[in-house]
């Protein structure tokens, strides 16, 4: 199918151009917004008087809630179409960053930066979106259309951190969360672009009902290595996320490193993200992850063994932004490849809950091992051995698309 070409179920104003552009405008402010919270942990946390365990263990729990709450809300996207599922959520994102700025106690941060917009993330998650983007392109691009997602989500940590950082050094951090908020209402209007129907795009083979799909995923070996995998992901990247600034801050680096490293690793991300999707169109994907995994191990093995200087923090800021969101494209292709795409935004949502408690771990034992040691190196040893797991057991995933009717069967 070409890009040109839309399916005869969509208005004759949804072009798949325009569907992909709204997707990709929605994946810059949910990346953006969400990839920043780590620059408010400083001015936050003493401003509040809180310790780096009670910021941590917010995000932590934004990050859990996200990944419980996203199956849920995958279901309803692909029961009754994304589009109100990702306005009520932007609403919701909204208005708990928006409750940042007025909490005073850790337990009330806990609540509103942790269960109110980790529930608002879950709503607005972009696998909602690439659901509805790969359904108005044909299987040969899904691929390079995920990646271009996540590209596009990877502008958006690359514009937002010297945009964010900017906002709290001029206006201060309170200021800085409120523009926040209001930019995320930006996403209810670019959802009414996208298509609402979930059948739209789905193999015509394709049976059975939301449950039978999910059984027979969790009947699947690969489904769930590849879900194993994808814990090692989000334990690497929120970990950095959300500690890289309180760690520039520890080796004495000016402020603005933190923020210039994690626009480094979402403009890097760019190029990683598209190379990843191209990648997936033409060779295996299971080796690409692999790889992928392999080298976030020796990238964080060769930063935790090397002089700390900014150059040194940009080096691997660099590197880790080619490897950084480049497992998404993968991941889901192999979802989307194996089982197609009826249900894969659903499907893909058990994947990434299986991520959001590795992010979880990440960022909460990040802090605590902090409290406790005054050190991050424990967290690095781990991420490095972390990777290592990673690459090993993705090696044996069967990619090979299951029988459409067993579906219907199970």
């Amino acid at each position: 199918m070409s890009l040109r070409q839309a399916p005869a179920s969509l208005q004759k104003w949804q072009t798949p151009l325009l569907i992909l552009f709204a997707g990709s405008i929605m994946a810059i402010i949910g990346f953006g917004t969400r990839s920043v919270f780590g620059l408010f942990l400083p001015p936050m946390t003493e401003a509040r008087e809180w310790s780096r365990g009670d910021f941590a263990f917010a995000m932590a729990l934004q990050n859990l809630v996200w990944g419980l709450v996203l199956p849920f809300a995958a279901s309803l996207g692909d029961r009754y179409g994304p589009v109100r599922v990702l306005s009520v959520g932007a609403l919701i994102y909204a208005v708990g960053v928006w409750l940042m700025t007025i909490v005073e106690g850790p337990l009330a941060l806990h609540f509103v930066g942790g269960l109110v917009v980790g529930i608002g993330v879950a709503f607005t998650a972009f696998s909602l979106v690439t659901a509805a983007m790969v359904r108005v392109v044909g299987p040969d691009r899904r691929a390079m259309v995920i990646g271009l997602g996540m590209a596009m989500g990877s502008v958006g940590q690359g514009l937002f951190s010297p945009f964010a950082q900017g906002l709290i050094n001029y206006f201060g951090w309170a200021t800085a969360l409120t523009l926040m908020a209001f930019i995320t209402l930006l996403i209810i209007p670019l959802a009414m672009v996208l298509p609402n129907d979930p059948s739209l795009g789905a193999e015509k083979s394709a049976k059975g009902s939301v449950m039978s799909a999910i059984r027979e995923a969790m009947l699947h070996r690969g489904y769930l290595l590849l879900t194993l995998g994808f814990y090692v992901c989000g334990f690497h990247v929120t970990f950095i996320t959300v500690h890289l600034p309180a760690y520039t801050d520890d080796l004495g680096l000016p402020s603005h490193v933190a923020a210039v490293a994690l626009s480094i690793i979402g403009l890097l991300n760019i190029a990683g993200t598209l190379i990843s999707g191209w990648f997936g169109s033409r060779y295996t994907r299971k080796l690409g992850l692999s790889a992928i995994y392999a080298g976030r191990a020796l990238a964080i093995a060769i930063f935790l063994i090397s002089p700390k200087t900014e150059l040194s923090v940009y080096l691997f800021a660099g590197v880790m932004g080619l490897l950084w969101l480049s497992t998404v494209p993968l991941t889901t292709d192999i979802v989307a490849r194996v089982f197609g795409v009826r249900y894969l935004a659903t499907l893909f949502s058990f994947v990434f809950l299986s991520h959001q408690l590795g992010s979880f771990v990440g960022v909460w034992i990040g802090g605590l091992i902090y409290v406790s040691t005054g050190s991050y190196d424990i967290m690095w040893i781990a991420g490095i051995f972390a990777g290592i797991f990673a690459a090993l057991i993705h090696l044996p995933i069967d990619e090979n698309p299951v029988p459409r009717l067993s579906v219907s069967q199970l």
